[in-house]
């Protein structure tokens, strides 16, 4: 059934490229400094996610940077322009502006265009939650629900997208104020590591920690056990910060503690790994809350 409407998200939901083409979606790219040169956004350079890593490694300290209203007034007014209404799916608010910016846009464009709606939903979901998100409001959206109708769903969805995660080096967290120093010191001293999700409010929260690599990520099925809700149709989604050896242990527990699953795994972007850091592994799936 067609679309009857224009669905629009940006690069924080880290879905690949080839996803966004095959599901006639349409992006607002974000974009980051590194090494004093601009990637991403309208007018940045490209740059992949294993040199973005390499880099990140080797101690560059890249900053990223929100989509503007007038970056969210050129996408919109196209749309308008050719009569179509939209859809859009942000980016959490607790951790970007980006959202705020697509508000004001919003409202710019409809009182140029009368005739265009426009909705936006915050997500509260970042990395490949968001793309979760995304991936389950297209699905009602191809069914022939009305804008308004996918726009209600999706905002019924968002406590119920489950964002787990581990981090490899606390350093990240530390920068953006999510761990102490002295956590983040004595953490990396016994290998201690986090366990982290993010809340009702879209904020990363830590929830407990682990001795080790791998019992950080049994901790990451653990949480699934208690909080999934899944149907036989409802994927699971992975995304990971160049750690691909950790993302098939992770599938391995996965399927021994759930059955064959339909598991999608991606990258981590530089706009979320700027935060992350390398070595993050992220679980999402649908639950009965956060």
């Amino acid at each position: 059934m067609a679309r009857k409407f224009s669905i629009i998200t940006d690069t924080g939901s880290d879905l690949p490229a080839g996803y966004y083409a095959e599901h006639d979606l349409e992006e607002v790219p974000l974009g980051f400094t590194m090494d004093g040169a601009l990637y991403g956004g309208e007018e940045g350079a490209f740059m992949d996610t294993k040199e973005f890593y390499t880099k990140l490694r080797n101690g560059s300290m890249p900053k990223t940077f929100q989509a503007s209203p007038e970056q969210a007034r050129a996408h919109f007014t196209a749309h308008a322009e050719r009569g179509e209404d939209i859809l859009v799916l942000a980016f959490s608010s607790g951790l970007s502006g980006t959202c705020n910016s697509y508000m004001v846009a919003a409202k710019e464009v409809m009182a140029a265009y009368p005739q265009c709606k426009i909705a936006v939903v915050d997500s509260l979901c970042a990395s490949l939650g968001q793309g979760l998100f995304v991936d389950y409001v297209v699905r009602k959206a191809d069914s022939g629900a009305s804008l308004e109708e996918t726009a209600a769903y999706a905002a019924s969805l968002v406590p119920h997208i489950c964002h787990i995660f581990t981090v490899e080096d606390l350093h990240h967290l530390k920068r953006g104020g999510r761990v102490s120093a002295t956590t983040a010191f004595v953490g990396s001293l016994l290998k201690i590591k986090p366990v982290l999700h993010v809340d009702d409010a879209g904020h990363l929260i830590a929830i407990g920690k682990a001795m080790g690599r791998k019992k950080s990520i049994s901790a990451l099925v653990d949480k699934m056990r208690q909080l999934a809700t899944l149907g036989e149709d409802d994927p699971i989604f992975i995304s990971h910060g160049d750690c691909m050896e950790d993302v098939e242990y992770l599938k391995d527990l996965i399927q021994k503690n759930f059955g064959e699953r339909k598991i999608f795994v991606s990258e981590i972007g530089p706009v979320i790994g700027t935060h992350s850091g390398a070595g993050t592994l992220a679980l999402f799936f649908k639950g009965s809350h956060r």
